[in-house]
């Protein structure tokens, strides 16, 4: 059969993946020095969409993202946390092609 001939399919993207994504472009970003536990104590093991210093939220084909993470003493805050929101939704939109919505 020709492949031409099918329609475009849809892709789905495991919530794992977003959270890998977003936590190392994170840790790669200048002045970070960890991520920080996500608020909300044993329960965050329990939910979908939650990792390490990492909370994701789709909502009408758009990502939510809310990082936690520790910066490194002597650096400029706003600066770095900038810097993170930028890299972190530029690698979901280039990686998945998914739109962000709001990167905290």
């Amino acid at each position: 059969m020709n492949d031409t001939n099918r329609p475009p399919g849809k892709t789905t993207i495991a919530p794992d993946v977003l959270l890998t994504i977003a936590r190392l472009t994170t840790l790669d970003v200048d002045g970070v020095s960890r991520m920080s536990p996500v608020p909300g104590g044993v329960n965050r093991y329990l939910q979908k969409g939650v990792g390490e210093g990492v909370r994701i939220l789709i909502e009408d084909d758009r990502t939510y993202i809310d990082l936690y993470l520790i910066v490194e003493n002597d650096v400029n805050v706003r600066e770095v946390s900038r810097n993170v929101q930028e890299n972190v939704s530029r690698a979901i939109s280039e990686m998945v092609g998914m739109d962000v919505g709001r990167v905290n």
